[in-house]
């Protein structure tokens, strides 16, 4: 048979075909195979976070460690040459400031927004919070920075004296049998050196951890931070009880609260305010150590503890909050 040029040019387009159809399926299946089987793209997907609210607990070099409440669960939040660290607006005319990621401090009261990866950390896209907040975190961190120090000195002191002594006991493990009786000795001086060092590293990594002792709280009339009679007497009777308390490692956080009644703005104001006006009462009649107070706070009308709606509810929420606390750190309680 004869085979002509037309013969020839259909058989190559149907063998072409053919095989860009084989190629098409192969690459399909395997495109398939590698959404659907592949672990390391599945470890890729990621969640939208928005507003992830909660507390600074450990400040890394490139992320920190925040809770959403006191002893709860943690989440780690990576920070980037992209996130965006602002304060919240404050009405109309002003509007937020942008900070360096050196102003997150342990205590800071914030929000993230970002994406989680499969291992739980945010990837911040956007980290924002209070002037207040931040003011107060600076505080907290004026106070623990200093004992931080004193005890990093004092560790690193017994490193040294520890390291000394275990090179005196190989020393004394070299000599005759009749030095045994100093190795000995000096054995038994090397583990005092390291229980006191183990116990300073412990103190050093509790200073962030407080476990509640026990909450006072304190009304005020409406519109009013004044502190009234009974107020004043619910603080006294309080002030009487601790002192009948062994208050090693004790701090205290106040926090002020509002109803509902007038603007969000004012209600904010009015809470610090009330807290400011518990804090001077405390401080000027028992002559409080600042160095005890830990997160004084304005949380305006929100976390109410009663519906705003009645009379009574609104009462209850027209409050300061007296939290006390023991710091495990300086208290030396760690690991209890």
């Amino acid at each position: 048979m004869k085979i002509t040029t037309n013969t020839i040019l259909r058989l190559m387009t149907v063998a072409f075909v053919l095989v860009l159809a084989g190629v098409g399926n192969t690459y399909a299946a395997g495109s398939l195979a590698t959404r659907t089987d592949d672990p390391a793209l599945r470890a890729t997907v990621q969640e939208e976070v928005k507003k992830f609210k909660g507390v600074v607990i450990k400040r890394d070099p490139d992320s920190f460690t925040m809770s959403e409440t006191t002893g709860g669960p943690t989440t780690t939040v990576l920070l980037t040459a992209d996130t965006e660290v602002k304060s919240h607006k404050k009405g109309v005319f002003r509007g937020s400031k942008e900070y360096a990621a050196s102003y997150i401090l342990r205590g800071l009261r914030l929000e993230v927004d970002g994406t989680r990866n499969s291992d739980g950390s945010i990837v911040a896209s956007k980290v924002r919070f209070d002037e207040q907040d931040l003011r107060t975190a600076q505080a907290l961190k004026a106070t623990l920075d200093p004992a931080e120090a004193e005890l990093n000195e004092k560790l690193r002191v017994q490193q040294e004296e520890q390291e000394r002594l275990a090179g005196q006991i190989q020393e004394t493990q070299a000599l005759a049998q009749s030095a045994k009786e100093d190795a000995a000795k000096s054995q038994a001086a090397a583990e005092k050196a390291q229980s006191t060092a183990d116990y300073a590293n412990n103190r050093i990594n509790g200073l962030g951890d407080f476990d509640p002792i026990k909450t006072i709280t304190v009304y005020f009339k409406t519109g009013s931070s004044v502190l009234g009679p009974q107020a004043k007497q619910a603080i006294d009777d309080a002030a009487a009880w601790v002192k009948t308390q062994d208050r090693k490692g004790w701090v205290m956080a106040v926090i002020g609260y509002a109803d509902t009644t007038g603007s969000t703005q004012r209600n904010i104001d009015l809470s610090e305010r009330r807290a400011n006006a518990v804090i001077y009462y405390i401080i000027t009649k028992y002559k409080m150590p600042l160095n005890r107070l830990v997160q004084p706070f304005g949380y305006g009308q929100l976390e109410p503890v009663a519906e705003n709606k009645t009379k009574a509810g609104r009462a209850k929420n027209r409050r300061v909050e007296i939290r006390l606390m023991v710091n495990k750190g300086i208290a030396g309680t760690v690991g209890n």
